[in-house]
């Protein structure tokens, strides 16, 4: 299945302030369903395993209303691990009104953070929307503010993904049924994004694939 771009509503000035709030709500539905929230915290149980830490900072770029990390966050508190989170966005429209954390509207490409200011910086559904050279650029500043690791979350690209992604058209709202098949299309493999990562041999990189159709990236620094 040949990789197409093919443009995202979200990513256009086209939605209403209403409708920028359905897709959001569509969003949280998938990643809390299918497996949007599970990837980012094995990722992080990895981290962990790793550090043996009981206290990390995230940065979540492209962040949208931060449910994923809210979400991870939730669930470490019983294993008494504290996670602390920064929301970063190009759209301050996308945080939806979040104001129990700092949010802020910033270029992924040049992250206004100083080097090693958090433990990790992740991102979801977030690597689809960018080329082989923004993807390795945004790699680089992410791995640069980041102490530990760089954690990528994304979907993988396959016809059966996309089979899959038609059939759930009726569950969700107008932008959501156009933007979850371009993102398929556009969406790369887990062979892929191992191939555009490893041009910088210095760092080690593991990917994991999950429920329903994600990938998980670390590239530890």
């Amino acid at each position: 299945m040949r990789r197409i771009v093919r443009p995202e509503i979200l990513d256009s000035d086209r939605p209403s302030p209403e409708d920028i709030r359905d897709s959001l709500v569509d969003l949280r539905r998938i990643n809390r369903w299918f497996g949007g929230v599970r990837t980012t915290r094995k990722m992080i149980d990895s981290v962990l395993e790793h550090t043996k830490a009981t206290q990390l900072s995230l940065l979540e770029v492209a962040s949208a209303s931060g449910d994923i990390p809210a979400a991870v966050q939730q669930r470490l508190r019983s294993r008494r691990v504290s996670l602390s989170y920064t929301l970063l966005d190009r759209d301050p429209s996308h945080f939806d009104g979040r104001r129990d954390v700092r949010t802020i509207g910033a270029d992924a490409l040049a992250l206004p953070f100083r080097d090693n200011s958090f433990d990790v910086v992740g991102c979801s559904l977030f690597a689809h929307h960018m080329e082989p050279s923004q993807l390795i650029a945004f790699t680089r500043e992410a791995i640069r503010v980041s102490k530990i690791a760089v954690l990528i979350n994304d979907l993988q690209r396959s016809y059966l993904h996309l089979a899959a992604v038609h059939a759930g058209k009726p569950l969700f709202r107008w932008i959501t049924r156009h933007d979850s098949v371009a993102s398929v299309w556009r969406a790369y493999t887990p062979k892929e994004m191992k191939e555009m990562l490893c041009q910088d041999v210095s760092r080690t990189i593991d990917i994991q694939t999950y429920y329903l159709f994600r990938m998980g990236i670390i590239v530890w620094k």
